[in-house]
């Protein structure tokens, strides 16, 4: 039986997803991380169209790749939202009309620089961006970081850079180290996960609709698939090294299946 819910949700259209990146190229002040934390607010909080885990597993991978990670993470998630296009679109309006804001503000304070009003305007908005940095970083920190041992590493890697001033490549290569060894050693202090342990209330249960509403990516990569949402159809090949052995409850030959040791098992796997 369906889940009555599962028929309202639909998937992000192509405008839609268009209108969201052209609004983020001309709002995102503060550099990569407050670009990373506005597509977190937009993208998992408000409209729902990713899921937290699945955000912070491209936000870490994003992190790893030289490069900008703020359009990078963009550039991914439109990609997996409408493919080729998707990631296009997103990438190049991350950048294109920021650039554009750029060259204004370039022109005015060449022309216009000297003018007190216009000095007093630049210097105004220097504490303002900073606020927005740091709030950033508090945000998306107070969610990817869930325990103590996490925060002894972001701690560590602080000092190393800020006191030492450790090469920023050393400091990730170090951090990916200790989080392999410590996924090993103690795997529930390395886990990834989404609302839980980020300390701004309790977890919307399974089945909840806001939970729903945030696995929209996921819907859209299966309907990508040509699988509908909610279940599929998986194939399993078992190989049984005798022939007289009957399938057992739950699975079943197929119709056009030859003589031997494969047996094709069709079983249901929920994917919501």
């Amino acid at each position: 039986m369906s889940d009555p819910s599962q028929s309202k949700r639909s998937p992000v259209s192509f405008s839609e997803a268009f209108r969201y990146w052209l609004k983020l190229g001309f709002i995102s002040f503060g550099g990569p991380t407050g670009q990373i934390a506005i597509m977190h607010q937009d993208l998992v909080e408000r409209k729902r169209w990713i899921s937290e885990k699945r955000f912070l597993h491209a936000l870490n991978y994003c992190m790893v790749l030289p490069g900008p990670e703020a359009q990078q993470l963009a550039t991914y998630i439109g990609w997996m939202m409408h493919r080729t296009w998707g990631g296009v679109i997103s990438g190049g309006l991350f950048v294109l009309p920021s650039l554009f804001i750029l060259i204004a503000l370039t022109w005015v304070y060449l022309a216009f620089g000297n003018v007190p009003l216009v000095a007093g305007l630049f210097y105004g908005i220097k504490p303002a961006v900073t606020a927005i940095v740091l709030f950033a970083a508090y945000r998306i920190g107070s969610r990817a970081l869930k325990n103590a041992v996490l925060w002894a590493i972001s701690l560590a890697a602080f000092v190393a850079i800020f006191v030492f001033h450790v090469l920023f490549p050393y400091i990730v290569l170090g951090a990916g180290v200790v989080g392999y060894l410590g996924g090993r050693i103690a795997p529930g202090k390395f886990s990834t996960g989404g609302h839980e342990g980020a300390g701004k209330g309790p977890a919307e249960p399974p089945g909840a609709p806001g939970l729903d509403r945030s696995h929209r990516l996921d819907e859209i990569v299966e309907q990508q698939r040509g699988e509908p949402v909610g279940a599929r159809l998986v194939h399993h090949e078992v190989y049984i090294p005798r022939r007289d052995v009957e399938p057992t409850h739950g699975q079943s030959r197929a119709p056009h299946q030859p003589p031997g040791d494969v047996m094709r098992v069709h079983e249901a796997e929920s994917v919501v």
